[in-house]
């Protein structure tokens, strides 16, 4: 590489800080250190390697970029605006702002280019290796040796604070194992985190760490010399049987006063500060001005077009020579399900009325998958270690493994967090449908990615079984009380707590169809009894809440139950009519979220709001029922923590029982025992 031409990059580079620093500084908010130290690292790739399209964002074989350390954001905007993308120099006036297209930390669906929400560290490390698990198994159902459709990498730039996050190890480690020869990290080890330098308490090996995980790993380079990081691209490229680390010693905050200090990381440089750096780095420019031969030089709208041009012509022979193959991967990236989805999940559904029988709604939900699966190739699964206990796996699973891609199943081992980012990364990549399985209580353990999966509405399947007390032994620490609630409490995230077969095929069919965002199936490790179901049984299931048992008039009292207190309610009221004539209503409420969509007249003629004394029954936290059943109503709940016994005697210990809910009943109906 020839002086000019470094030259050339560092002013392309400078362009990059000087936007990152006057954005941050007109918001008084924000992140400069990160933009100024990889600002040559980015650059390098952005113009030498990165495919993409700024005219059409989307374009599916493109090269993934993810921002890992996305408090680094302007880094990112800065690079999509100079590249062509509709991002635009008022949009980078308005950072931080208030519905601006260029937000405090990258935000799917809000900016132009941005492939996922990044933020908490470590978390896209996670969505990329799901990505490049897509891309890995897409490539190897659908390219032909003369033709190919899937073809791209995933680059990430991550830094200190991301390997220092557990996740990087769970996600990283899974990727060597499963030899992601396509995905490359960038590692900004600049030895600086918020509390300051690193070195007290970060001093891992990082280079034997990744080694261990079967990756190359390259560096430490000079991040900012640009013949080190093109040396560096060319070579992880050129391995395509492992991932790549490439790990670049750079200077936070260069260039500027504060160069080196944690001083710089997510506070402005100040007015003074910023007029030096315009001397440092020789930027003799006003405030969001860039002269108009670099923009040329970014631009990437022509090679982008051409890029795509060249894909367009090899789908165009593809769908010639293999297109039943072509239709169906158009089908499964644009996310539409077969025409004969609706017909199939239906005649399913009522298939599982008239053969119903006692099961386990974690064994509901396997032949759920089973029938289901078949229909669609675009079904990946998996479970946290947990593939026997969450029944996450049907006839038709095959694993993925570094030699077998012509799959569908993932064993992630105990890596729930890690689980589910990378199922985030496949549904933002497109071309499947993930779910993934572990027990309710370890919903903790993915909490995060959850929320996130919601934040960027993406059609992501969490089977989350051994839902109640009653799994039993394991005890306490195995008893999930407070997860339904936490779950039910994130906007966005559908939860379904189905009690039998009809109504577990429903929450299958609802979840599939579901494109705008995430839901999660909670599922008994203990046998169901079948419900008795009549009228148009998927419609008032698919509601979330419908009347599962009734009587005449208006009822004296409406009980509210899910999962395993279906049957327990309406064991409650058959026994307590066979002495006394209250007018009792059960709702069966698998999915609130679901029922609360509904319009105000169903809502109505369910629960009428006549009706004051409502009984709310579930084996978990009592708080999140009252907003259905008021202050007049009475929860039968757990509000303690469980107990290691059979998980009938827990059941009966913590007054989850039919005797509780008959007195309560007797009670609220104004005839004690």
């Amino acid at each position: 590489m020839n002086h000019s031409e470094v030259n050339y990059l560092q002013e392309l580079a400078n362009a990059v800080r000087m936007l990152s620093v006057d954005a941050v500084e007109q918001a008084q908010s924000g992140h400069p250190g990160m933009p100024l130290g990889m600002a040559d690292i980015a650059t390098v790739l952005w113009q030498k390697f990165l495919n993409h399209n700024p005219r059409n964002p989307q374009w599916f074989n493109r090269d993934r970029f993810v921002l890992s350390n996305g408090h680094g954001s302007m880094l990112l905007y800065a690079i999509l605006h100079l590249s062509g993308y509709a991002l635009s120099i008022e949009e980078l006036k308005n950072f931080r702002q208030l519905n601006s297209k260029t937000p405090g930390h990258p935000e799917y669906g809000a900016t132009p280019g941005v492939e996922t929400t990044t933020g908490p560290l470590g978390q896209g490390l996670g969505n990329a290796v799901g990505m490049a698990i897509a891309e890995k198994v897409l490539a190897a159902t659908f390219n032909r040796s003369d033709l190919a459709l899937v073809n791209h990498y995933t680059y990430v730039f991550a830094g200190d604070g991301c390997l220092m996050e557990g996740i990087s190890h769970e996600t990283c480690s899974l990727a060597g194992t499963l030899s992601l020869g396509k995905l490359i990290v960038f590692y900004d080890s600049n030895d600086i985190s918020i509390d300051g330098n690193v070195s007290q308490w970060f001093t891992d090996d990082t280079l034997l760490r990744f080694t261990a995980y079967n990756w190359q790993v390259i560096g430490p380079i000079n991040g900012h010399d640009a013949e080190e990081i093109t040396i560096s691209i060319l070579t992880a490229r050129a391995n395509i049987i492992q991932p790549t680390l490439i790990i670049c010693k750079t200077v936070i905050g260069y260039g500027s006063a504060l160069a080196g200090s944690e001083k710089c990381h997510g506070s402005p440089l100040g007015a003074e500060m910023v007029n030096q750096l315009r001397i440092n780095l020789n930027w003799g420019y006003p405030p969001f001005f860039v002269p108009e031969e670099l923009y040329l030089a970014w631009n990437h709208i022509d090679l982008g077009q051409r890029a795509e041009g060249l894909w367009t012509a090899i789908c165009l022979d593809y769908s010639k020579k293999y297109p039943t193959e072509y239709q169906e991967f158009l089908r499964r990236i644009d996310g539409i399900l077969p025409t004969s989805w609706k017909t199939l999940s239906q005649n399913f559904i009522l298939e599982c009325a008239h053969n119903a029988k006692a099961l386990a709604t974690r064994k509901c939900s396997q032949l759920c998958l089973e029938e289901y699966g078949k229909a669609l190739p675009e079904l990946f699964g998996g479970s946290a270690d947990l593939t026997a206990s969450n029944n996450t796996d049907w006839s038709g699973s095959v694993a993925v493994t570094a030699d077998n891609l012509c799959a569908n199943y993932l064993f992630y081992g105990v890596r729930e967090f890690g689980m589910a980012t990378i199922m985030n990364g496949m549904a933002v990549h497109r071309g499947f449908i993930p779910y993934g399985g572990t027990f309710l209580v370890f919903a903790d353990y993915a909490r995060n990615a959850i929320r996130l999966s919601s934040l960027m509405h993406q059609r992501v399947i969490y089977v989350f079984t051994h839902d109640s007390v009653a799994l039993g032994e394991d005890g306490p620490t195995h008893q999930p009380i407070e997860h339904a609630s936490m779950l039910r409490m994130t906007p966005g995230l559908d939860v379904w707590r189905p009690a039998d077969l009809v109504e577990t095929a429903v929450a299958w069919q609802q979840m599939l169809q579901r494109q705008e965002g995430p839901s999660a199936l909670l599922l008994s490790r203990q046998n169901l009894p079948a419900l008795a179901h009549a009228g148009n049984v998927v419609e008032s299931i698919a509601r979330g809440g419908y009347i599962i048992s009734d009587c005449l008039g208006l009822p004296d009292v409406i009980i509210l139950a899910t999962g395993s207190e279906v049957a327990l309610a309406i064991d409650a009221v058959k026994h307590i009519s066979s002495r006394a004539k209250y007018r009792i209503r059960i709702v069966s409420m698998l999915c609130c979220e679901r029922f609360l969509e509904q319009d105000a007249a169903y809502k109505e003629a369910v629960l009428p709001h006549a009706v004051r004394k409502r009984v709310a029954v579930e084996a978990a936290a009592s708080n999140y029922w009252y907003r259905f059943i008021g202050l007049d109503g009475v929860v039968v709940g757990i509000d303690r923590f469980g107990v290691s016994a059979p998980g009938a005697v827990a059941m009966e210990y913590l007054n989850v029982t039919v005797e509780n809910l008959v007195q309560i009943l007797d009670f609220l109906c104004g005839e004690s025992k």
